[in-house]
């Protein structure tokens, strides 16, 4: 089975076709002739081919050394323009890095850092995945997102956890509510995403009361939830930081005792995949912006 050279090999091979002297080449780079004798054959042996041609003044070049001193220099620059850059790629945030979370999360979360975080490192690129929070965090550990901003994300060996903020999904209306907003009518319409735990959860305790709705609306995005509650068109079931992301919808709590549902906003990454001093500097800026942003965590839900 063939290896690839280490640098160290081609370089000593570099050497060695520039004095065409093993014992000079040796004494030149600092070693002793046997060590380098010994790296010359093992290339040799990856090579497939001999590389010099022994004789009683020195040695010379093959036709397959000839070839070969030609594209180790040009391996050994390729070589060290990749450890610079990775060297630069510890000093500061730059590369490529996914960042993943939930559309409604990314409207409320990505505004407060990723302006800084751009403007800050010009050598960074981001490219957003979104998705349910369950199928980013599953997306984290299997290595496709770098970084994920998700609700209620459950404990794993492999992962980071870091909270960033908590919120809160209840029940949401209009200011000025309509008969479909209020379930004393006989006519309420339930407007949600049927597919979110946060929700089963609340459709529970709404059973529990005895609490029905003649019609319910499913809709996978929360932002048209909030939009047809705004328009009076039914009851929704929301998260507070996305019902009060635009106060000029007017939005309110339907009633302080209404069913609840805790949420956390955490950051999550792979312990093993972010262990550069970039990735640790993104994480952090992250996780600060945010913390400072939702400093304190209390939300004006009774507006």
């Amino acid at each position: 089975m063939t290896h690839l050279p280490s640098p160290s090999e081609l370089q000593y091979f570099i050497e060695v076709s520039g004095t065409l002297n093993v014992s000079r080449a040796a004494e030149r780079i600092g070693i002793s002739q046997p060590t380098l004798s010994l790296a010359i054959q093992r290339l040799e042996a990856n090579f497939g081919a001999p590389l010099l041609i022994r004789t009683k003044s020195g040695v010379k070049l093959t036709h397959a050394g000839q070839k070969l001193v030609t594209q180790a220099r040009a391996l050994l620059l390729d070589w060290e323009r990749i450890r610079n850059d990775a060297v630069r790629d510890e000093a500061e945030i730059r590369g490529r890095y996914t960042i993943g979370c939930h559309p409604s999360v990314a409207m409320y979360s990505l505004p407060h850092f990723l302006k800084g975080l751009l403007e800050s490192n010009p050598g960074l690129e981001i490219k957003l995945s979104h998705d349910l929070s369950r199928k980013i965090t599953e997306d984290v550990i299997s290595f496709k997102v770098d970084f994920g901003i998700v609700v209620n994300p459950w404990d794993h060996p492999d992962l980071i956890i870091k909270p960033l903020c908590k919120d809160e999904v209840s029940l949401w209306v209009s200011k000025k509510p309509s008969a479909l907003q209020d379930p004393a009518t006989g006519e309420a319409v339930l407007i949600c995403d049927n597919e979110l735990l946060q929700t089963q959860s609340i459709l529970k305790q709404l059973s529990k009361r005895g609490i029905e709705f003649k019609r319910t609306i499913h809709s996978t995005s929360l932002e048209v939830i909030t939009a047809l509650v705004a328009a009076e068109a039914g009851i929704g079931v929301l998260p507070s930081r996305v019902a009060l992301r635009v106060p000029s919808l007017g939005l309110k709590l339907f009633s302080p005792t209404a069913p609840k549902f805790l949420d956390r906003i955490c950051l999550v990454f792979r312990a093993d995949a972010q262990k550069s001093k970039a990735s640790r500097l993104l994480a952090h800026a992250i996780e600060e912006a945010m913390k400072n942003e939702y400093r304190p965590t209390a939300l004006n839900i009774n507006a």
